[in-house]
């Protein structure tokens, strides 16, 4: 820990940049003690980590614990010396005693009382959802940063996202969804946004890098937009292998899918082209795009013939008797304010309606124009994937 007092309630910030012989001496005429249990704390000045507080050995304090790392110390540090640099009121580990909470940093901002987690090691989900409502019942703005080590790029744009990556999901004025982390021993931070998953843990994304001397907290909470257009023949060809993968090593709700569209004589790598397709707010629903997609054209589409409407309350209530029987999952995304699977289903209902199947009536329903021809064979699936690509084409000119 960087902060403790002393025993005539003097706080010592080791933030705030002490020379070592200050500290020394310090040290040799103060006791110091933990701001969150009272217990005495030990100020440590060895040449191989930073300048740190450390509980005595068998301290029972459950708020600073022992195992806290050099990067977590590091980045915090860091952070907090960035918002100083900026005039922006700051505190380093901060404990509120009403909420018995402790943020890395607290600090204000535009009116706005900010809680600052520098996250380094994972937490359970329901920790982090229980800290956050704490932080925003009680007037916070919770501004949770991974730790940079945490993330796996498989290639420069597509990234490997675990549940646990998604909670750090935030919102900017603009109505973005961003992820962001930082780097102490590069000093850099890494912004992930545009956030299109394929799969349940893979990801395309627009990965952004910014040195923390050239970035703002107003440019952090508030990410410039440089929205890309995701580039459709490698968004099938990952999902492609994705495919190889998930046939080659299923698990046990993949097993109940596989068994669903065999029975319905369909196959894994002859579906439709119109199947898997990517929405900007796909990240709402952890369930592959493959699979929620399939079930909306079994349950629905499957069952109409042109002509026939499509009511979204109907297609809602197909996807609850999945999602009550666990065949859809819903992500958790506990930093926004709300998480409607209904809008990237929406979107999807939107893409079909460009390329002439659908077409919408209303605000609460649609017209089926062409059902989804499933293909047969290898033959007749490149035949339709190709009429269909024809038609991204012609869709994509006629929108510059």
């Amino acid at each position: 820990m960087l902060t403790a007092r002393t025993k005539t309630g003097k706080i010592i910030c080791l933030g705030n940049e002490y020379k070592k012989e200050t500290l020394l001496a310090f040290r040799n005429q103060e006791e110091f003690i933990c701001p969150v249990c009272g217990e005495a704390v030990i100020l440590k000045l060895g040449e191989q980590r930073i300048f740190h507080f450390a509980h005595k050995r068998g301290g029972s304090c459950l708020e600073f614990s022992e195992g806290e790392t050099e990067n977590h110390l590091k980045g915090k540090l860091q952070l907090y010396r960035w918002l100083v640099s900026q005039n922006i009121p700051a505190i380093l580990e901060y404990y509120d005693r009403e909420i018995a909470q402790r943020p890395d940093i607290m600090f204000k901002f535009q009116g706005q009382r900010y809680a600052l987690e520098f996250q380094c090691s994972p937490i359970p989900e329901r920790i982090f959802i229980k800290r956050t409502r704490t932080y925003r019942d009680n007037g916070y703005e919770p501004l949770w940063i991974l730790s940079h080590q945490h993330l796996h790029f498989k290639k420069r744009n597509v990234l490997s996202l675990s549940n646990f990556h998604y909670l750090f999901l935030r919102t900017a004025k603009t109505g973005k969804f961003y992820l962001p982390s930082y780097c102490p021993d590069e000093r850099l931070f890494h912004l992930a946004d545009s956030i299109i998953p394929y799969s349940v843990k893979q990801a395309f994304v627009q990965h952004s890098i910014y040195p923390i001397e050239k970035l703002t907290l107003s440019s952090l909470l508030n990410p410039p937009t440089a929205f890309k257009k995701l580039w459709l023949p490698g968004w099938e060809r990952e999902l492609e292998k994705f495919k190889m993968q998930w046939s080659l090593h299923p698990r046990a709700n993949t097993n109940h899918f596989l068994r669903e569209i065999y029975s319905q004589n369909m196959n894994l790598f002859l579906l439709p082209a119109e199947i898997g397709l990517p929405v900007p707010h796909s990240l709402f629903i952890q369930t592959s795009a493959i699979v929620w997609q399939t079930y909306i054209l079994l349950d629905v589409l499957k069952e109409k013939k042109p002509g026939d409407l499509l009511k979204l309350n109907e297609i809602r209530g197909k996807l609850n008797r999945r999602i009550a029987r666990k065949n859809i999952m819903i992500r958790h995304l506990p930093q926004l304010d709300s998480v409607d699977y209904m809008v990237p289903v929406k979107e999807y209902l939107y893409v079909l309606e460009r390329f002439g199947i659908l077409l919408q009536q209303d605000i609460d329903s649609f017209q089926l124009l062409h059902t989804i021809i499933i293909p047969r064979s290898n033959r007749e699936k490149e035949e339709l994937r190709s009429a269909f690509y024809q038609k991204v084409m012609t869709f994509s000119q006629n929108n510059k």
